[in-house]
């Protein structure tokens, strides 16, 4: 595993996406979208995150989006993964992960996730110009 990613890489990798804006959401927090569309959102305290100890809200919890179920299942299908989902993201594109655990992550992977979670989002002809950018020689 490479460096381990922190916070300030969720922030760094988000950022430097091509038209990525950073808004403040409802209490503040950072919130990265392109053409309008959420790709990483930091989120409020939520009933449906909870510390399944204490029944604690959350407090750090990270969105990213994903281009399918499929790559959503394979992030949070092994219980080790930091990455997870809540039943009030059924059917939604995207997952979970605390800012506490993102360090379980290394900067490359999460780098791939924000890339992944922008694509998701970006039009198409944004999609095509960074791909084009991207493609392995």
């Amino acid at each position: 595993m490479g460096r381990r990613a922190t916070v300030a890489d969720v922030h760094r990798l988000a950022a430097a996406m091509p038209y990525a804006q950073r808004t403040a959401g409802t209490r503040e927090n950072p919130v990265y979208q392109v053409g309008g569309k959420t790709f990483v959102f930091f989120r409020n305290r939520r009933p449906d995150a909870v510390d399944p100890d204490t029944g604690e809200r959350y407090t750090d919890v990270i969105m990213l989006r994903v281009p399918d179920e499929q790559d959503k299942q394979a992030l949070v299908q092994d219980p080790a993964s930091p990455f997870f989902t809540t039943p009030h993201f059924e059917g939604h594109s995207s997952v979970l992960v605390r800012a506490s655990r993102i360090g379980e992550v290394a900067v490359d992977e999460l780098a791939e996730i924000v890339a992944d979670a922008w694509l998701s989002c970006a039009s198409a002809a944004r999609q095509r110009a960074w791909l084009e950018q991207h493609r392995p020689e």
